[in-house]
């Protein structure tokens, strides 16, 4: 019989030279996530602070008037809050199906081959600046598409034009998250619907889609969140570029949250040293950052809840 041989847990770890190393990553990628917390807490630190030094020297009738002209010490929030609406609602109803419908095909029905040729393309249409779809609203969708449905619609930028640019803006976005969703669903679902006589089409809406729901979901709250955060587009194209009267209907001109703060940031010292106008900036910035935390906080908890695993 051969004696057994006994292992010392020190002879497991390694080199000396080896440990030392494997330290120093650690420390390094441990500094580097540290980092990445203290400026986000510094970020929304410094957000919370001004926020709360508009709202305290701030008259609260203020805040619920006619319009947003911050240089007047008017600062309408209602104004703003609706055109963010108005332009998220418009982008969506533009992305969301047709970058649901691309996901679709490029998950169900396209080949290899074809899937190779779309997918450089839609990530080519996610790489164009803003600024220059900002420019195209302006400039071809507005008096192209949306003056020639809507008469009454302004010449020089309004909220459909701004919310249409947002919209092909994020088509990317939704394709891809679906995509990615979609792909996911194992390939034995649809071969056992195969297998019973179901189609395409009926495999792909009665059992892929269902079981993708939660990433179908995440990637709609996801855009929605990209849309309202979106700045150059609606800044161009939606007509307000500094002030604008309250606006109920989006053939207006409209200001968002995003083209007010880019308006009041780009009047520096003019704007620092005209009482609040500067400080809300902050105060919208803070909002908005509310917003999108609960939309991705609520996109988390779909996925967690809708999830299926397989």
């Amino acid at each position: 019989m051969t004696a057994a041989v006994k292992w010392d847990v020190s002879e497991l770890q390694g080199s000396p030279h080896r440990r030392n190393r494997e330290r120093w990553v650690k420390g390094v990628a441990f500094a580097a996530a540290l980092t990445s917390v203290l400026i986000s807490l510094l970020i929304i630190g410094s957000l919370l602070f001004e926020a709360v030094n508009f709202i305290t020297n701030v008259d609260l009738s203020r805040l619920w008037d006619r319009g947003w002209f911050p240089r007047r010490g008017v600062f309408d929030l209602k104004t703003l809050i609706v055109a963010t609406l108005w332009v998220t609602v418009i982008a969506m109803i533009v992305a969301a199906p047709l970058g649901m419908a691309a996901a679709v095909y490029m998950s169900e029905y396209a080949t290899p081959r074809v899937r190779k040729i779309l997918k450089p393309i839609l990530e080519v249409l996610a790489g164009i600046p803003s600024v220059v779809l900002g420019f195209f609203a302006l400039q071809f969708i507005n008096p192209t598409l949306v003056r020639s449905w809507i008469d009454d619609a302004n010449s020089s930028g309004n909220m459909i034009s701004a919310g249409i640019g947002v919209g092909i803006l994020t088509i990317p976005l939704i394709a891809s998250i679906s995509e990615d969703a979609l792909a996911a669903v194992p390939n034995a679902l649809r071969e056992a619907s195969a297998g019973i006589g179901a189609r395409k089409l009926t495999t792909t809406v009665a059992i892929v889609i269902p079981a993708a729901v939660s990433g179908l979901v995440a990637a709609f709250i996801i855009a929605t969140s990209r849309a309202i955060g979106e700045t150059m587009v609606v800044f161009i194209a939606g007509g307000a570029a500094a002030t604008a009267l309250f606006a109920g209907s989006p053939v207006d001109q409209g200001l968002t949250m995003t083209a007010a703060m880019a308006s009041v940031a780009a009047g520096s010292d003019e704007v620092v040293g005209s009482g609040e106008a500067f400080t809300s900036l902050f105060f919208v910035g803070a909002l908005l950052f509310a917003i999108t935390l609960c939309l991705n906080v609520i996109a988390d908890r779909v996925v967690k809840r809708y999830r299926l695993e397989y």
